[in-house]
């Protein structure tokens, strides 16, 4: 396979970034259509409007309706046309981003994407997740480019529940294990072919930072302020875990994560939450040395993500449904069998088991 690696075309962050939208986006369109539910336009709104004011650029805000279903799209993408839109923004939590790419997607214009949470590493991707009216999934919609350009506000982020940035560290934690599982493998990346030694030392990179700097980040964002920690893990939460993920390679955390959304007691668990604890079963299946599991547990606990099923709202063990888990984490075309190994229903069950006992 050709090695490939692939990320947005601009990434900007920093306190205040919303501040020069439009001189950013200015060189990608000068008509943009950009999209926020009703709480980000009260949040940003006047700032983003006033930007494209001082820049000379023309903006229509508009009304995201909440769900990133075909109905939507389409009603959005009308709208880009009546409008003349040159380039889409999307603001918000990651429906609206996902809506702004297939906006962009199928107007065939360049997309902007500015997260106001940094819970999970999605934004950077080329990828955007279809649901119906009713909040059910219906498809993944595969976008042949990345985004154009990401621009992360780490003032705003810092603001933001603390819960949603360490989800995000949740999310970002499996980066680096899944990334080196897909090395060992020589599985295929959503990129489309081998992982760079670039994407390689991203996701490494990401991990580093996570360890480093997480608690510190979590306890400057409890006060809702920025701090160098805080800056980066915004950078790994989003951007290193981004690149890390889509150009090395998802394992076995993600497809337990998957897994998981078998136990009716996990649907209250954002989505790094679940993926943190996929990462301890990862790491107990590949039989990771003890000092690195508990590296993980260490990080874990001390920034709040849970380390076993009763910290995930799981009361009593049902080997039976955790066995559900495990052979859905073991589904035709899941993530898991990226790994350097044959994985099984029982050695995952296994692996579950053990995590928990770990963690608790």
């Amino acid at each position: 396979m050709d090695k490939i690696i692939i990320s947005p075309s601009k990434y900007v962050q920093g306190a205040g970034a919303l501040n020069s939208i439009g001189s950013y986006v200015k060189p990608l369109g000068q008509k943009a259509l950009a999209i926020a539910d009703d709480f980000v336009t009260g949040l940003v709104g006047t700032q983003v409007t006033d930007s494209f004011v001082a820049s000379e650029g023309e903006l229509v805000l508009e009304k995201f309706n909440g769900e990133c279903c075909r109905p939507e799209i389409d009603r959005l993408i009308a709208l880009a046309e009546e409008n003349g839109s040159e380039v889409i923004i999307g603001i918000g939590g990651g429906k609206t981003l996902d809506t702004a790419k297939a906006i962009a997607f199928y107007r065939n214009i360049p997309v902007v994407v500015v997260p106001t949470i940094a819970s999970t590493d999605a934004p950077t991707s080329a990828l955007a997740v279809i649901y119906t009216e009713t909040s059910e999934f219906s498809e993944y919609l595969m976008i042949p480019r990345n985004p154009n350009m990401v621009i992360m506000d780490s003032k705003i982020i810092a603001t933001a529940p603390v819960r949603l940035l360490v989800s995000g560290m949740g999310d970002a934690l499996s980066t680096y294990f899944e990334a080196r599982a897909n090395a060992r493998s020589g599985g295929q990346t959503m990129a489309g072919g081998a992982p760079t030694r670039a994407g390689q030392a991203l996701a490494k990179l990401c991990y580093e930072t996570l360890i480093a700097d997480g608690l510190k980040a979590k306890i400057s964002a409890e006060s809702g302020l920025t701090s160098p920690a805080v800056e980066n893990i915004i950078e790994a939460n989003t951007y290193l875990s981004g690149i890390g993920f889509e150009s090395s390679g998802l394992a076995i955390a993600h497809a337990v994560h998957n897994g998981l959304t078998m136990l009716e007691e996990c649907h209250h668990l954002f989505h790094g939450e679940k993926v943190a604890f996929g990462t301890l079963v990862h790491l107990v299946l590949e039989n990771a040395p003890m000092s690195e599991i508990e590296e993980v547990l260490a990080f874990c606990k001390s920034v709040g993500l849970p380390t076993n099923l009763h910290m995930m709202g799981v009361k009593e063990l049902n080997i039976d449904k955790l066995r559900e888990v495990a052979t859905a984490s073991c589904a035709e075309g899941e993530t898991i069998h990226n790994m350097p190994f044959e994985v099984t229903t029982e050695s995952v069950l296994s692996a579950i088991l053990t995590a928990h006992k770990l963690g608790a």
